[in-house]
């Protein structure tokens, strides 16, 4: 048999390789159709101020709207209700005032859940429409917040490159992690510099903006390069898989956590993706109101890749010392 036979024989049947490609497109479309086609508001946080009666009818009455969809917390007056959504505690209010109702948004907070509110002021007095007031809007240049919404994958992406491109090019590995860290900051300065002053998706800081890309960033792709350090390519393409195909649909970027299917927008906001689209809404447009959890996930993540990396350098030390000790000396 030659050897060109025998690497035919080595590889896959057609019918395999098919199967295998068409079970890749099903998970992709499937990791990516399934949160939108789901999405519906679940438990949203929203204050009502008024008297208890009227709070408790509008309770009732979005129950009955929307069973499940949102989660009422009542206040005195609408300083207080403009307050709980400037501190990021709900994402809207309604004010029941008898003069003139009044439902409160944060389109920066989630345009999807502004939008939804905005529907809903026609509902909280039949009799006298309800006003509706953006307390914190998205920039004028980018009403939609488009800018944010897309500018998840190619933070995703961003570390997964890192960590693939300086697996294939460097074999240092205290190198790659420098070139790592290196590329998230420049990297956060790139995408900042877009979103912010060409697209005008951000606002506020361009450094603490910068900085949490830039964070996230390396928290993806020092994950990876540990997984690859300690498992091989396997590993990294198990971590790829993670950010990608899990960590992307479930950010709740182009929406909001509470509009993904029930548990799945909470579980999103333990991976990168998730938590850097909640640090970068507090910080461009709160003041970094409600990004506390947001920091520490991401923190929880680079630390874990430093520590995959650190235990992958001392494996890679045990390996280079037993080769040492077992090369034979000559007299």
């Amino acid at each position: 048999m030659t050897a060109e036979t025998q690497a035919e024989h080595r590889q896959p049947p057609l019918v395999a390789v098919v199967l295998l490609l068409t079970a890749v497109l099903t998970v992709l479309l499937i990791a990516f159709a399934w949160p939108a086609a789901r999405s519906a508001p679940r438990d949203v946080p929203i204050a009502v101020a008024g008297p208890s009666q009227a709070i408790g009818q509008v309770q009732a009455g979005l129950e009955q709207a929307m069973p499940g969809g949102f989660e009422i917390t009542p206040v005195a007056d609408r300083a207080a209700a403009a307050q709980k959504i400037e501190d990021r505690e709900v994402y809207g209010a309604i004010v029941l005032d008898p003069a003139q109702p009044e439902v409160l948004t944060a389109s920066a907070g989630g345009p999807v859940i502004a939008q939804l509110l905005t529907q809903l002021a026609s509902r909280v007095s039949p009799d006298r429409p309800a006003k509706v007031t953006d307390i914190v809007p998205l920039p004028a240049d980018d009403p939609r917040g488009a800018g944010l919404a897309a500018g998840a994958l190619p933070l995703v992406l961003g570390g997964i490159m890192t960590a693939a491109v300086l697996t294939m090019r460097i074999r240092s590995g205290a190198s790659r992690m420098i070139g790592a860290v290196g590329l998230a900051i420049t990297g956060g300065l790139a995408l900042t510099a877009v979103l912010q002053f060409w697209l005008g998706s951000f606002e506020g800081n361009y450094f603490a903006n910068s900085g949490v890309i830039a964070l996230s960033i390396a928290a993806i792709s020092l994950t990876l390069l540990g997984l690859e350090w300690l498992f091989g390519l396997a590993g990294l393409g198990v971590g790829a898989a993670l950010m990608m195909l899990l960590g992307n649909p479930l950010s709740g970027l182009t929406s909001a956590p509470e509009m993904l299917p029930s548990g799945w927008g909470a579980f999103g906001q333990f991976l990168p993706p998730g938590a850097a689209g909640t640090a970068l809404r507090s910080v461009s447009f709160f003041d970094g109101a409600g990004s506390g959890t947001a920091f520490v996930v991401l923190s929880a993540w680079l630390a874990l890749g430093l520590a995959l990396c650190g235990l992958g350098a001392m494996r890679s030390q045990r390996v280079v010392h037993g080769r040492h000790e077992a090369t034979p000396v000559t007299v």
